[in-house]
Parts: structure tokens; C-alpha cells; sequence
């Protein structure tokens, strides 16, 4: 399986997108401080994901939630309330 996947920062409440084949692992890569792009970010939560079959039907969709504001807003509507 293969993941879309994303992060909610508690210090400057933004959002962290991003994709992986390990969605356990790489949580805990976030946590830890591992990921240069989050380390300042956290602690960080885990808002949303979604499961695909192939890597690249999961970065495709990080891809477009990463080009999309409207996109993004409809995905925060859904874990914001």
C-alpha cells in the first residue's frame, strides 16, 4: 500500500503534504525530527490520509493537492470540523 498523507503543525498551524509506502515509519520520521521540511514544525498531527495501490497513484494525488487551493480546501473541510 501506498499513502497520501497529511500533517497538521501545532506551532504555526499550517499543513504538511506528502506521500510514502510507509505511513507508520514516516510519521515517526516527522516526529522525530528526521524530515528537514517539518523538523521545525512540530509536534505534528496526523490530520488525513488516504490509501492507493501504486506509488505513483499516490504522488499523483499529493501532486494535486499541492497545485489545487480548492482542492486543498474541500480535503480540510473534511478534518477541519
Amino acid at each position: 500500500m501506498y499513502y497520501f498523507y497529511i500533517l497538521y503543525s501545532q506551532i504555526d498551524n499550517g499543513y504538511y503534504y506528502g506521500s510514502t509506502s510507509n505511513l507508520k515509519k514516516r510519521l515517526n520520521e516527522h516526529q522525530q525530527g528526521n524530515v528537514p521540511s517539518t523538523s521545525y514544525r512540530r509536534p505534528l498531527n496526523l490530520a488525513y490520509y488516504e490509501t492507493y495501490t501504486t506509488v505513483v497513484s499516490a504522488r499523483k494525488r499529493e501532486k494535486q493537492v499541492k497545485n489545487s487551493s480548492s482542492i486543498r480546501a474541500a480535503l480540510h473541510k473534511r478534518f477541519d470540523s
